[in-house]
């Protein structure tokens, strides 16, 4: 490929052509399992939006059921703009507050006592997220802080133990697992299948929780770059302040970004470097078209590497002692 030619507009898509290509699969997955329909948790995010939009496309709004799953830590924007879509896509929706099943498995009371670790001072008053620094700029051994904020408006950042952030992230976990318990449940009751929303950045890097929102029966976008998402969403009809939003996880307290969080590069440039890494683009060339440096591809790329190698274990199926004949569909 030529230096000149590699660059946001290498990942455009043919938009009719792709979306029937998903809607194959989605119509073909329901004869497959023999559902008649698909659940779709909606987040208000790009991921989960497209993929509903996609559900309605490929398969009628009749048989889509979306369903909307805050808890008090979310975004006072996500019930709002998620109805927004739902009445959008004139799709059926549930509301499922899931703030007292969190507190009841102790998500909230968790949390803090792990950030109460190495902020002594914290209550469930203060609000709260993990960050991690930035990759681009940073050739050292990267590591989790936290963020607090007061009631009072002050602020607070402190540097995560292993056992603290493992303790947040434990618990925050419940958030996810909580939501796919309920999906599942709906998708029982009316005989659906489960959809997933990750795209392939997300997919790729690891960036879910095993047995939450890593679970599902079909990944509509798993095969997408985070940018191709966003097309599909403009060219389904998406509403404009959802494809204007940009990518938050909607977890911590605090307003917190993906890249912040888990990625450390945003993710039109992290589109690009994954792109690239994956399709033998030098790095000469990817810098160029990213904006970056020489030595920020080498590490977004060691950053990608680490990832997919520490994250193994979220894709692994339950290991099994000898082999055993899988069902043939």
């Amino acid at each position: 490929m030529a230096s000149q030619t590699f660059s946001l507009d290498t990942l455009k898509l043919d938009y009719a052509q792709e979306v029937e290509k998903i809607s194959k699969v989605m119509r073909d997955s329901l004869i497959q399992f023999k559902k008649r329909g698909v659940v779709v948790a909606m987040s208000g995010g790009i991921d989960s939006s497209a993929v509903a939009a996609l559900s309605v496309h490929a398969l009628g709004k009749d048989k889509v059921f979306g369903l909307l799953m805050p808890e008090k830590d979310s975004s006072s924007d996500t019930l709002r703009i998620s109805r927004h879509l739902a009445d959008t896509l004139g799709i059926s929706v549930v509301h499922e507050d899931i703030s007292e099943i969190l507190e009841a498995v102790g998500c909230y009371r968790r949390r803090d006592e792990a950030i109460r670790s190495v902020v002594p001072e914290y209550t469930s008053a203060y609000k709260s997220k993990i960050v991690l620094p930035g990759v681009m700029d940073e050739d050292t051994y990267r590591i989790f802080s936290v963020i607090v904020q007061a009631p009072d408006g002050r602020i607070t950042k402190a540097r995560l133990t292993p056992s603290a952030y493992l303790g947040i992230v434990a618990a925050t976990n419940f958030k996810q697992r909580v939501r796919k318990m309920l999906e599942y449940y709906h998708a029982d009751c009316l005989n659906y299948a489960v959809t997933g929303t990750p795209n392939r950045q997300e997919y790729d890097q690891g960036f879910f929780v095993k047995l939450g929102d890593g679970a599902a029966d079909i990944k509509p976008v798993a095969h997408l770059y985070k940018t191709q998402v966003y097309q599909i969403a403009e060219y389904l009809g998406v509403p404009e302040e959802i494809c204007n939003r940009p990518p938050t996880t909607d977890t911590y307290s605090m307003p917190q970004s993906q890249t912040e969080f888990y990625f450390s590069v945003p993710y039109d440039k992290m589109d690009l470097c994954l792109y690239g890494k994956n399709n033998g683009i030098s790095i000469s060339e990817i810098a160029a078209a990213a904006d970056l440096t020489a030595d920020q591809v080498e590490r977004v790329f060691h950053d990608i590497d680490n990832k997919r190698n520490t994250t193994k274990y979220l894709h692994a199926p339950p290991l099994l002692v000898e082999p055993v004949d899988e069902i043939s569909y």
